[in-house]
């Protein structure tokens, strides 16, 4: 349906691609419908699949020597339209350790695709109860899943907190759906005042033809000195970081060239079917749009941006007036929100901070789709809340969304299971250096990332890294306002 789905796809998960490498060699799956199951990853193991009954699917795996345990994951965002299975872990790597430690696996399809959270929560819950029903009822359930799988995770320990005993959201939309489309509204204003009028920001009648002309103005902006200084000025305001290719050098932090460039790519390969085609499908969802830009001061907001010295800079060089521009977008007629629509979109889903389990949380510091600051956002409203004690974040240091490798999300689940095992977070072990040594010591099979068409061996990268503050905050802390 949209310009790109196949470069999307690549993009949003490049770790997906180990699939090939860790489906076990198959024995008969069992069944609970004619349905056929997937091969299971280690051979030996059951494969349960079918229907929940509302359009989604479900699939579960489960160990010969299950711990009792189950791991429920969550899945990321499913361009509309786009086949939609069962998914019960990210990566096969990862959930053949899994299995062969004895845990279980599950995980569903949601009944729609896009921004699909009020089907994913129940539907989540439902395939937990059809786990109880048909392998046993688990001791401990973790919720775990990457990307909107995040938001999804940190919905589900919040709507349903007795259903789980722990979670590991990766890459989550943890900012809540109210502030990352806020976010993305910014810079998609910015884009269409400084550099398309004719692009629509909301209320998008041709996603298609939309995001095409988005593309098209982009590249074309691109091209010059002028052009790339608004292109990052439009980035900044949503702290879209400057380095794109998971396993490039990041650029010097004064190669502003470099940075936007980056920006630019996170634009054209990712970031611009959300902001120009996708957002549709959001406010159909929503009876209307969920965002606003009402009371915004531009000004304020690029200064409080981890790119505002690149902004800076590239207008400079390009003898074009910051300040003019800023001007331009403050006086801009702004943009109010349906207020059913903030209902619907806060429900589906932003956060009270109220935790009851333990929460470990994981990111790259190089990810422009769903950016590091919405960790600094969770941080936040939990620690209003009092629960800081429950939550730990670790970060890594690669671009990409959710560019793990099956290592650094091993060594991360095994931090969790130390915290529910001790009842206590092992804070020495979660040193960056201490991260990377036991994420090496799973050997090769593990340090493993998909670069291109290849699978190649990569160093564990976990980091030291304190998020800047997310750029337009919002939770159920706050009022609710359009």
């Amino acid at each position: 349906m949209f310009s790109s789905p196949r470069r999307l796809t690549a993009a949003l998960a490049p770790a997906l691609l180990l699939a090939g490498l860790a489906a076990g060699s198959g024995t008969a799956a069992a069944t609970t419908r004619t349905t056929t199951c997937p091969s299971p990853i280690v051979a030996g193991d059951t494969v349960l699949c079918g229907s929940l009954g509302d359009g989604a699917t479900y699939l579960i795996e489960v160990p010969a020597h299950w711990n009792r345990t189950l791991f429920l994951y969550s899945h990321g965002y499913v361009v509309p339209g786009s086949t939609n299975p069962a998914q019960d872990v990210g990566d096969p790597a990862t959930g053949g350790w899994l299995l062969s430690h004895g845990y279980a696996l599950a995980g569903s399809s949601y009944a729609s695709t896009g921004w699909a959270i009020q089907q994913a929560l129940p539907d989540q819950v439902a395939t937990l109860s059809l786990f109880s029903k048909q392998v046993g009822h688990p001791r401990r359930t973790i919720a775990w899943g990457h990307s909107l799988g995040g938001i999804i995770t940190a919905g589900l320990i919040q709507r349903y907190p007795k259903r789980f005993s722990a979670a590991l959201p990766m890459c989550g939309v943890l900012a809540g759906g109210v502030a990352t489309w806020n976010t993305a509204l910014d810079g998609a204003f910015a884009f269409q005042q400084l550099i398309d009028p004719s692009v629509q920001v909301t209320g998008i009648t041709s996603p298609q033809a939309n995001l095409k002309g988005a593309e098209s103005a982009a590249a074309a902006a691109q091209a010059t000195a002028q052009g790339q200084a608004r292109l990052a000025l439009s980035a900044a305001l949503g702290d879209t970081p400057g380095w794109f290719t998971p396993l490039s050098p990041e650029p010097a932090p004064t190669d502003y060239a470099g940075q936007e460039a980056n920006q630019y790519q996170w634009d054209a390969n990712v970031d611009f079917p959300f902001i120009f085609a996708f957002r549709a499908e959001l406010e159909a969802r929503a009876g209307g749009n969920p965002s606003w830009n009402t009371g915004v001061n531009y000004f304020r907001q690029l200064a409080k941006s981890s790119d505002f010295g690149e902004v800076r800079a590239l207008y400079k060089a390009a003898g074009l007036s910051l300040r003019a521009d800023l001007r331009t977008l403050n006086k801009a007629t702004r943009i109010s929100a349906v207020p059913s629509a903030v209902r619907y979109l806060a429900q589906n889903i932003s956060f009270t901070g109220r935790i009851t389990i333990p929460v470990l949380s994981m990111h790259t510091v190089g990810d422009g789709l769903v950016i590091p600051q919405n960790e600094q956002a969770y941080a936040s409203v939990v620690r209003r809340a009092g629960r800081a004690l429950l939550l730990r974040q670790v970060f890594v240091s690669r671009a990409g969304h959710c560019a793990f490798t099956p290592a650094e999300t091993i060594a991360s689940v095994r931090v969790l299971l130390h915290r529910m095992r001790t009842g206590q977070w092992n804070d020495p072990a979660l040193n960056p250096a201490r991260m990377n040594q036991a994420a090496a010591a799973l050997g090769p099979n593990y340090n493993i990332f998909v670069s291109g068409d290849n699978v190649v061996p990569v160093a564990p990268a976990f980091t030291a890294f304190q998020p800047s503050r997310y750029p337009r905050p919002f939770d159920l802390g706050l009022r609710l306002h359009a």
